[in-house]
């Protein structure tokens, strides 16, 4: 889900504070950051590790083949508390404002879910929690102060919000996470993909989820901030263990299929536009028990029945130079007007090459299709791809 940009790149909703403030907003961890001699950059008003000194392809590899930590405390965390005492209430409460079933969602588990305007454009994508007595969310950096307003304005009748202030984010990535969170909190052996835990630790209760934005097994973990560090600082002490930045965790999940809010979705793209017709379960579609009721439905729905102008694909150019997000799509050689426009670009060092996504008309978004790029004055053949670019490695 989370949402990273180019290093230096603040995407999405930026709130005020973020993006006009003199002093950069600092995670728990900033001071390990520095530490470890990473390179930091501003984003969504934080200052945060862009990469380490093993560098951004390193950092990339180490987390697919072993397991990587990632400091994603600048993302916002929200409580929704029904105040009937009824979970589902909450849940009925929350599917006014998203298209997804989230009556649907069992306790202990969690579900992707997306915020729509009336337009059917994408406020922002989060993920949304059945911890038993409450929902919990987390939600993109840039766009957390427009979500607890939204949330606040909408739902304070029926739900307690209660923004959580004092609580880091990690994210712990890879093929070895599981056995290094293990040596700390046995229980995450037991997990599977979309689970969610909250266990009693050394580092104060943690709030865990078997989920990621990188595609591969690991976890997000909801720390106390008073613990943050010291579980930072373990599992850095584990051998298969190594900090990443932003800049791989841009190319994880960029290999992996997976937008970014702010370039691959916004207010501009709906959900259908954006292939994410997947994240509306069939309660909330046409002749579902719960159809509709949420922003923007008339025009999501008639999409999913009735197909859309333009569609988000993969894309992989020829040759070794990477297509940047802006650079306009053409269907042909030469001539013609733009079809299409890149949203996301990058070289993705598990696959070897460069690739990218972005929009393009409906006609030509079959994967195998070719199409060409604008690069530097010249059209580059662009082939039309099937995402993700590397298969998903979660625990089922």
């Amino acid at each position: 889900m989370e949402r990273v940009g180019r290093p230096g790149h603040m995407p999405g909703c930026v709130p005020a504070e973020g993006k006009y403030m003199d002093e950069l907003l600092k995670t728990g961890l900033h001071d390990l950051h520095l530490r470890l001699g990473a390179r930091m950059v501003p984003f969504a008003g934080y200052d945060m590790p862009v990469q380490y000194p093993a560098g951004v392809m390193k950092e990339h590899l180490h987390c697919r083949a072993a397991a990587g930590l990632f400091d994603v405390s600048h993302m916002g965390q929200v409580i929704l508390r029904p105040k009937s005492g009824d979970v589902t209430d909450a849940a009925r409460a929350l599917e006014t404002l998203i298209p997804v079933n989230v009556i649907g969602v069992a306790e202990g588990r969690q579900r992707y879910a997306l915020f729509t305007d009336e337009a059917g454009g994408i406020l922002d994508d989060f993920m949304v929690a059945n911890r038993g007595d409450h929902l919990f969310l987390v939600v993109n950096a840039g766009c957390k102060e427009a979500d607890f307003a939204h949330l606040r304005a909408k739902l304070s009748d029926t739900c307690e919000i209660e923004v959580i202030t004092d609580r880091g984010l990690l994210a712990l990535q890879g093929p070895q996470a599981e056995d290094a969170l293990a040596r700390l909190v046995p229980d995450v052996a037991a997990m599977r993909f979309m689970d969610v835990i909250s266990v009693d630790t050394l580092f104060g209760e943690l709030w865990i989820s078997r989920s990621g934005y990188t595609g591969e097994d690991g976890f997000e973990i909801s720390v106390p901030d008073a613990g943050a560090m010291g579980l930072a600082e373990a599992l850095l002490a584990m051998d298969e263990v190594e900090p990443i930045g932003l800049g791989a965790r841009d190319s994880l999940r960029l290999e992996s299929g997976l937008c970014l809010y702010g370039n691959d979705i916004d207010t501009t793209t709906t959900p259908i536009e954006a292939a994410l017709t997947w994240a509306i379960q069939k309660a909330r579609r046409t002749g579902g028990e719960r159809a509709g009721g949420f922003p923007g439905a008339d025009k999501i729905l008639q999409q999913i029945d009735g197909g859309t102008e333009r569609r988000r694909v993969g894309m992989l150019p020829v040759g070794r130079a990477p297509i940047r997000p802006g650079i306009d799509l053409f269907a042909a050689e030469a001539g013609g007007e733009p079809i299409g426009k890149v949203t996301s670009g990058a070289f993705g060092p598990s696959i070897g090459r460069p690739m990218a996504m972005g929009y393009v008309s409906t006609a030509l978004a079959t994967p195998g299709t070719a199409i060409y790029a604008e690069l530097r004055g010249k059209r580059v053949p662009v082939t039309v791809t099937a995402m993700p670019f590397r298969p998903p490695s979660v625990k089922r």
